[in-house]
């Protein structure tokens, strides 16, 4: 059985969404491309026209990893309007943007007016309170290895609709069966079950394979 595996690290999966930047070649699997928040600087335009040019790339399944980060050393204005250039990009291009988000939560909610596509907060391992405000909002919520071993975010994912769930390793260097396998104890389905909601929600990403 092969799972998809939503956002990663490892240009060999390819039943996945590959975590590509502007600077890289086109890489040979399905991908996303973004301009995370460290990675901003004085030359963030030229990197959104490369961006705009690899997106187009039928392998280009999303835009991202993109987002707010507390934790950089990057003006937060500044991570707003790049933020906001790649939604307005997604937007026209008609593709999902995946989310790189770090205390900056509540940041996130206005963004989801400007968005004409769905917005997915990769990594997600944060309290139920904040997931169902993000979900309030029509995000949709991405979970990686912590699931494993967190009892608090496990109990958050028991209690969030299947239809706003995806699974993904991130850089962390595990199995994503484990994870499909521990979601679906945790919801109390079949992984088989697991498997097909999830490509029903990609299909309303759309995200077919």
């Amino acid at each position: 059985m092969i799972f998809f595996n939503f956002h990663h690290h490892n240009p060999k999966i390819s039943y996945g969404i590959y975590n590509s930047t502007p600077e890289e070649k086109i890489p040979e699997h399905y991908f996303s491309v973004g301009i995370h928040p460290q990675n901003i600087d004085e030359q963030w335009e030229n990197d959104l026209e490369n961006l705009k040019i690899i997106s187009q790339n039928p392998k280009c399944l999303a835009i991202g990893e993109c987002g707010l980060d507390a934790l950089v050393n990057v003006d937060e204005n500044l991570q707003k309007k790049v933020f906001e250039a790649q939604i307005i990009w997604a937007n026209s291009i008609q593709k999902p943007v995946i989310i790189h988000c770090i205390k900056r939560f509540q940041e996130l909610i206005p963004f989801q007016k400007i968005a004409k596509v769905p917005l997915i907060i990769h990594g997600f391992n944060k309290k139920k309170a904040i997931a169902d405000e993000m979900l309030k909002h029509g995000f949709y919520l991405s979970f990686g290895k912590s699931v494993l071993h967190n009892l608090s975010l496990q109990t958050t994912l028991k209690e969030i609709p299947l239809e706003k769930i995806f699974l993904e390793t991130d850089d962390a260097d595990f199995d994503i069966a484990e994870l499909y396998q521990k979601a679906a104890e945790i919801k109390e389905i079949s992984v088989e079950k697991l498997q097909e909601q999830i490509s029903k929600n990609l299909e309303i990403l759309n995200i077919q394979f």
